[in-house]
């Protein structure tokens, strides 16, 4: 398939997601989600909502679907307090009204106003909480700092919102903080350094000691990014370029080669940081929430934020190499944005248009076709095929495939700034 004739089969596809999607009594079974699926932007409605937003700003699609969609998330209430997060909730439903009112500034201005003092209520108790914790000398949660439930994700939402709030510099002021290394059992630990297992779960068992995890869903890859993507809008404070370097050291001591390129392993277990276990794991999908894409495009931008050109081109680099397969590539089954084809896509165009490598481009053919070839579909079935298979969410559904689509077939980046919830831009 030629570069002009997979561009124009994304738009084709994207149409009829977003046809399929049109609004949500057209979802078969959708009164049988759970009560939290109306505001998740990972998995829900506010993800198809996010759909309609970009589309509409494009010309492409009413803004009466948006609106649909919208209205479905946040009937019957929006879920507040300490278990929100940029995924869920109060920021999330924020996060998806400000994209909507991109350019036009009197759109849901009243429930944005009241949604961002909700959020700035709550990220100032959980800022309270993340120091007091760091205080009394114990280990994180991932849901304190990462992307997808902490205040990485949050920090997200108020650089895209507000660049400059005070809000903003105590989240980064928090991050820096959080980089700071620490003493536990005997071992000097990073301060991002968890007790917990990936999942956020207790297990003494399966995970000793705890581990450090690099990813940009749920370990340090996010902070890194947003620290980066800060400096580069001209946003610092005290730390920040020292907080970026050790972030970048830590990756820079696992970092891995093999036949398969560069790649860094997901998680760092305290056997492996006391040298007591060999790893020999090779590496795994080149995602955007675990592998080679996320952290990649995290070390380009600290690159980028410090003006250190070797590790923007390292980054680069393995990123391309990651791209080629078959050692990493092949790992990708599916094509969602989280960990997925289209997902790949995407990271990879928003990539080469900072890279010094050209080779970022080059593989972006490839990957449309793999994001088009990876379900079977007709143009009139694509919305109600691929979301039996996949869900119609953002992060592992077909609105995250779309929204991936029209980027690449519009050939401009999001005017939403959707994907800025993922610390890519």
């Amino acid at each position: 398939m030629t570069d002009l004739a997979g561009t124009a089969e994304a738009g084709r596809v994207v149409e009829a997601i977003a046809d399929g999607l049109a609004e949500p009594a057209s979802i078969p079974g959708l009164d049988a989600e759970p009560a939290w699926w109306r505001q998740s932007l990972a998995h829900g409605a506010l993800g198809v909502a996010l759909l309609h937003i970009e589309r509409a700003h494009a010309g492409l699609s009413p803004w009466q679907r948006a609106h649909d969609w919208i209205s479905y998330a946040a009937h019957g209430g929006v879920v507040s307090g300490s278990g929100c997060h940029l995924y869920q909730g109060v920021p999330a439903l924020a996060f998806v009204l400000h994209a909507a009112a991109t350019g036009h500034t009197g759109r849901y201005a009243g429930a944005a106003g009241e949604l961002d003092r909700q959020v700035a209520t709550t990220t100032s108790r959980r800022l309270d909480h993340a120091h007091a914790r760091i205080d009394r000398g114990a280990l994180p949660a991932l849901a304190e700092f990462d992307t997808i439930r902490g205040l990485a994700g949050i920090g997200a939402y108020l650089l895209h919102r507000d660049p400059a709030a005070d809000l903003l510099r105590a989240v980064l002021s928090y991050l820096v903080r959080l980089t700071e290394p620490i003493t536990h059992d005997g071992d000097m630990l990073p301060g991002w350094w968890t007790g917990l297992d990936p999942a956020g779960r207790p297990a003494p068992a399966a995970f000793p000691g705890g581990h450090g995890n690099n990813g940009m869903a749920h370990g340090i890859g996010g902070p890194l990014a947003l620290l980066s993507l800060a400096q580069l809008q001209g946003i610092t404070i005290d730390g920040q370029a020292v907080a970026i370097g050790r972030i970048c050291d830590w990756l820079d001591r696992w970092r891995r080669q093999g036949p398969a390129g560069v790649w860094w392993p997901y998680w760092v277990t305290r056997a492996e940081l006391r040298g007591m276990s060999t790893d020999r794991r090779g590496p795994g999908r080149p995602s955007w929430c675990y592998g080679t894409a996320g952290i990649a495009r995290a070390q380009q931008l600290a690159g980028l934020a410090t003006a250190d050109t070797a590790r923007q081109q390292l980054a680069e680099h393995a990123f391309a190499v990651a791209l080629r397969g078959p050692g990493q590539l092949d790992a990708t089954t599916d094509a969602s944005l989280c960990h997925g084809y289209a997902g790949l896509l995407h990271i990879a165009g928003r990539a080469a248009a900072t890279a010094t490598d050209p080779r970022l481009a080059q593989h972006t053919d490839h990957l449309l076709a793999a994001v088009l070839g990876s379900a079977t579909y007709t143009e009139h079935q694509a919305a109600t095929t691929w979301a039996a298979v996949s869900g119609v969410g953002l992060l592992e559904g077909v609105a995250g495939i779309a929204l991936a689509l029209h980027t690449r077939h519009t050939g401009t980046p999001p005017v939403s700034g959707w994907d800025s919830c993922l610390l890519i831009a």
